[in-house]
């Protein structure tokens, strides 16, 4: 018996992800690397405005990210970009030299863009079946 309908995004099986959504989580990576590193010069020397503008900035490129793929992992990618960015730029150097003081700023920037990744990658909208309603039946 077949209603003409296309079954939903949960019912049809995954497949390998495309070359230009690979492509664009790959972008976003990177993006969310830049992002990490400019929140990590900014966040220090404009505080407490430039803690928030890198926390913007980040939350931006997280949602923003999960709307252009429509997935949750556009969220996910520019804040593993942004992690791997930050935590290598606390590492201090064999000279002594580091990035990261060890204020309250430092310390806000790196909790805070980890609680944003999070919030970001949980609230991002999923995949959402296609039709005029969800309801079984109709």
């Amino acid at each position: 018996m077949s209603t003409g309908k296309q079954p939903s995004m949960l019912a049809q099986p995954l497949g390998p992800p495309s070359f230009g959504r690979m492509a664009a989580y790959l972008g976003l990576f990177v993006l969310g690397a830049v992002i990490g590193l400019a929140g990590a010069l900014v966040q220090s020397g404009w505080f407490p405005g430039g803690l928030l503008l890198a926390l913007a900035g980040a939350a931006g490129l997280f949602v923003g990210g999960s709307r252009v793929t429509g997935t949750r992992a556009g969220a996910v990618a520019p804040a593993v970009g942004w992690m791997v960015a930050v935590v290598l730029l606390t590492s201090s150097r064999p000279e002594g030299d580091f990035l990261f003081s060890a204020g309250a700023g430092s310390y806000l920037f790196l909790l805070g863009g980890m609680a944003v990744a999070v919030i970001c990658a949980t609230l991002a909208g999923g995949r959402q079946p296609g039709g005029p309603g969800a309801r079984l039946g109709k």
